[in-house]
């Protein structure tokens, strides 16, 4: 075949081959086009979100009365020293006067051996025997003087002489019943008796042992009455019923009253005391106020028992108490409105007790107060509130 003849075969083929490709795809974009024209238009509908339910919890103002807490150790409200009043040796101890040892007020503790001073005492009643002769029948001379006086029997001189006598009888008199006195006083102190009723701190004698004045035998304290220091931060001090800058004891009715609890011997026990006094001072270390209670009970709680002490404080009206959840940060709350939307608010709150805080002020009774936990409130998000019945 001649070349010639076969190039404008050639030629047309390839026409044909670039003009197919041409109008497959011009066909293909007029119906993309006739397509997107003629395809109804959309309308997205957004979902609106789902609102968060929260717990809720209205708003019901009262009156309560404010507590105190704190803890300290029982100590007893009076401690003694015992001290023998004569020199002696010991004759006999009471079983009593032990470590611990219970004893009754006036209950004999110690006895001394008493021969010196009952033979002390024999020889001062003698004197003062002897001393009232001797007045008697020096005031029997002087008014038999003073008669014979009268009658110009006897001189004035003579009349004066036994009105001295008998003074100085009577001074030697009033010296003999002083001295019997005071033997009769040295014989009853042999025996060493107790001055309240209570318990025995320590003892440090021995039958046979020679004891004088200066001597200490036992530590004693009373168990009627105990007393617990109690420390208390100086701001809690607002919430008791203490007059302002009351320092000392205070008034009888103006004592809060105090309960006392502790676990003991597997029992949670409880005594009930009143506040009678504050200390002076702050303590410089922890900046607290101390204030002491007073327990008076028949079976008061045991010296050195470590107790919590619950103090009744002041009555406050118009109080809200919330769960410490519901503040939020800067003291606010979030209020949910009559369109269930959220709202910050600004409160005042009196003071964090336990789990709860206390408002008195920047709510309105009957609001609703969200308590439930949230990451991120935003101020008018929309929320479906559930009343809280965890508190009830």
């Amino acid at each position: 075949m001649n070349p010639k003849t076969l190039l404008p075969r050639f030629a047309i083929l390839t026409k044909h081959k670039m003009v197919l490709p041409g109008l497959v795809i011009l066909t293909a974009t007029f119906g993309a086009v006739a397509l997107m024209a003629t395809s109804p238009e959309l309308d997205p509908d957004i979902p609106e979100p789902v609102a968060p339910t929260v717990r809720v919890l209205d708003v019901l103002p009262e009156s309560i009365q404010l507590r105190v807490h704190s803890q300290g150790t029982v100590t007893p409200n009076q401690v003694t020293t015992l001290f023998p009043e004569v020199t002696g040796r010991v004759v006999w101890i009471s079983p009593s006067l032990v470590n611990g040892g219970y004893f009754e007020k006036d209950d004999v503790l110690l006895m001394l051996d008493d021969q010196d001073y009952q033979s002390a005492l024999q020889r001062a009643q003698a004197a003062l025997t002897r001393a009232e002769a001797e007045y008697d029948h020096a005031r029997y001379e002087h008014e038999r003087m003073r008669s014979l006086e009268q009658r110009r029997l006897a001189s004035r001189s003579q009349m004066e002489n036994t009105l001295k006598e008998a003074r100085v009888k009577q001074a030697i008199l009033e010296d003999a019943r002083a001295n019997f006195d005071q033997a009769q006083r040295d014989l009853e102190r042999t025996e060493v008796r107790a001055p309240f009723t209570g318990l025995v701190q320590s003892e440090s004698v021995d039958v046979g042992q020679l004891v004088g004045r200066n001597m200490s035998v036992a530590t004693l304290y009373a168990s009627d009455q105990v007393e617990v220091r109690l420390p208390i931060a100086d701001r809690q001090l607002a919430f008791l019923n203490v007059p302002l800058g009351q320092r000392g004891a205070l008034p009888e009715d103006a004592q809060p009253e105090v309960t006392l609890s502790a676990e003991y011997a597997g029992q949670t026990l409880k005594w009930s005391g009143r506040i009678v006094r504050t200390e002076a001072q702050i303590d410089t270390a922890s900046r607290m106020v101390n204030v002491v209670a007073r327990v008076d009970s028949d079976e008061p709680p045991t010296v050195g028992l470590f107790v919590d002490a619950d103090i009744e404080g002041l009555t406050v009206d118009g109080i809200v108490v919330l769960p410490r959840t519901a503040l939020r940060n800067g003291n606010r709350v979030l209020v949910v409105d009559d369109d269930e939307r959220l709202r910050f608010r600004d409160v005042t709150p009196l003071r964090l007790y336990q789990d709860d805080v206390l408002i008195d002020g920047g709510l309105e009774p009957g609001e609703r107060v969200c308590v439930s936990p949230m990451q991120t409130p935003i101020e008018g998000m929309r929320v479906h509130p559930v009343a809280d019945d965890t508190t009830s």
